[in-house]
């Protein structure tokens, strides 16, 4: 087929194929093959080379050779065995650099262009303008896709993660920040390089080694020169260990012990307790729910729940929603002191706190008195999901006018929660333990009970309206039938 191909390649009928590139045509040689800068000229190429392997059995072959990256595909791939010339892959490095079948001339490689990308500090919140590197996930030479994490910082309320945000794929290329740097917004964490990047010395054969006769076997190494004899000295003799000296008599022994770093988070939650603490009239008052009556409806519908909404009924959404009544009913747990005034708040945002290896986190469920049971447990789970994977956000935590921690799942019998500033009252749910319980007809029986308790700003919130409130949680859990009633 010369002339179907010429002037770009030509094809000489004869037990040793030749073929010869033109000397002005340059191949660019990038990470996806080797791409013909004139397409006329591939095409041409693509069909001599079909019609040079129409006996061979690999089909993918002139499935291959029609696209412009046809030569470094053949030169990967190619393998098959043809009748007019020896092997597609020498075929394929015969083009390039000359085999014992093939030769080249004048053949020109120019890299394709690359792009770099640099990845920055994002915007980490409000008020928020520094963190620390907690962990670098990424090195130079790491292949990286679109939203792939190149490092994590901590900073005082939640982990960021430093994602590669550019669509196309790329190499990191050098990295700028290390871990337990501080960083502050708009900072350039890492470079990748996008687009085709230029072959290893490994995909290109060296144009020396092609020759017009047949490959030879290489040449085996010459043997290496046998060592010289080296004389051995006598080792010397090992000195002997000394004893280890006795602690002076009367002192202490010294035991190990070992010091690690606080992080942003840990120093920021014990900044934030202790001004509470310094800031806050903190009173706590106490009371008890028999459960009896809300484990019983969990019972009875838990697995129709779980068929219809896709998630378990749990006992913390019967809390929450009692708390939204509660602070519907008594405004003053609900509102807060700013300066010499009181901010009364007329939406019910809870903050749910939630312990993670790193801290506590203190998520916001919006608008809960609107919410119902099913939407209240599936905002908790996809919270909680967020807040153990470290993928919670400082959005997820702002703006909670309320606050409930349950230490009943790590079996706290009673406790007194501290206030989570700028909120002015937190409640503590606890176990649920079976305890003799005096009924009204005078009986005594064994009941699910659980101690419940609420610290609150005194500076803002009487007695009354603390007791108040916490006896309102205490009626709505026992009997969630007044939740449907509004009573």
């Amino acid at each position: 087929g010369s002339g179907d191909c010429e002037p770009f390649l030509s094809f000489a009928p004869r037990s040793s194929w030749c073929c010869s590139v033109r000397a002005q045509e340059t191949v660019q040689l990038g990470a996806l093959g080797f791409t013909m800068r004139s397409i006329r000229g591939a095409a041409r190429f693509g069909r001599a080379l079909v019609a040079a392997t129409s006996n061979s059995s690999a089909s993918a072959v002139a499935e291959t050779a029609v696209f412009p990256a046809a030569l470094a595909a053949i030169s990967r791939h190619g393998t098959a065995q043809s009748s007019c010339c020896p092997s597609l892959q020498a075929f394929g490095y015969g083009v390039l650099q000359g085999s014992s079948n093939y030769q080249t001339r004048s053949f020109m490689l120019s890299a394709l262009s690359a792009d770099t990308f640099d990845v920055k500090v994002p915007q980490m919140g409000e008020s928020v303008s520094e963190g620390t590197i907690a962990a670098v996930l990424k090195k130079p030479g790491d292949a990286v896709k679109e939203d792939d994490v190149i490092a994590q910082i901590e900073t005082d309320k939640v982990t960021v993660d430093v994602k590669y945000t550019g669509k196309a794929p790329g190499v990191v290329t050098q990295l700028m920040a290390s871990s337990g740097e501080v960083v502050q917004v708009g900072k350039l964490v890492a470079t990748v390089e996008t687009g085709m990047a230029t072959p290893t010395a490994a995909e290109v054969v060296p144009k020396a080694e092609a020759a017009p006769k047949a490959a030879a076997a290489p040449a085996a190494p010459a043997a290496p020169a046998p060592p010289k004899p080296q004389v051995s000295k006598p080792a010397a003799a090992p000195k002997p260990e000394e004893p280890a000296q006795p602690a002076a008599p009367g002192l202490p022994i010294p035991k190990p012990e070992r010091r690690v770093k606080m992080s942003r988070l840990r120093m920021r939650v014990a900044e934030r307790l202790k001004g509470a603490q310094n800031t806050y009239a903190m009173l706590t008052t106490f009371n008890e729910v028999d459960m009896s009556s809300l484990m019983e409806m969990r019972n009875a519908y838990k697995d129709v729940f779980l068929e219809k909404h896709g998630i378990k009924l749990g006992f913390m959404s019967a809390f929450i929603k009692a708390a939204a009544y509660a602070l519907s009913e008594v405004p003053a747990v609900n509102a807060v002191i700013d300066g010499d005034e009181i901010v009364y708040r007329d939406y019910k945002d809870i903050s749910i706190a939630v312990a993670t290896p790193k801290g506590l986190v203190v998520p916001v469920l919006r608008n809960v008195d609107k919410l119902n049971f099913a939407g209240i447990e599936k905002s908790l789970a996809d919270m909680g999901k967020k807040a153990r994977d470290g993928t919670i956000s400082i959005d997820d935590m702002a703006g909670g006018t309320f606050t409930i921690s349950n230490g009943g799942v790590y079996g706290s019998m009673m406790s007194t929660p501290i206030i989570n500033p700028p909120q002015s009252a937190i409640l503590g749910m606890h176990a649920i333990t079976q305890r003799a319980v005096v009924l009204p007809n005078g009986k005594i029986e064994a009941r699910p009970m659980m101690y419940i308790a609420l610290t609150y700003d005194h500076r803002l919130i009487d007695g009354r309206e603390a007791v108040t409130f916490l006896k309102r949680i205490k009626e709505t859990v026992e009997d969630p039938r007044r939740m449907l009633i509004d009573a």
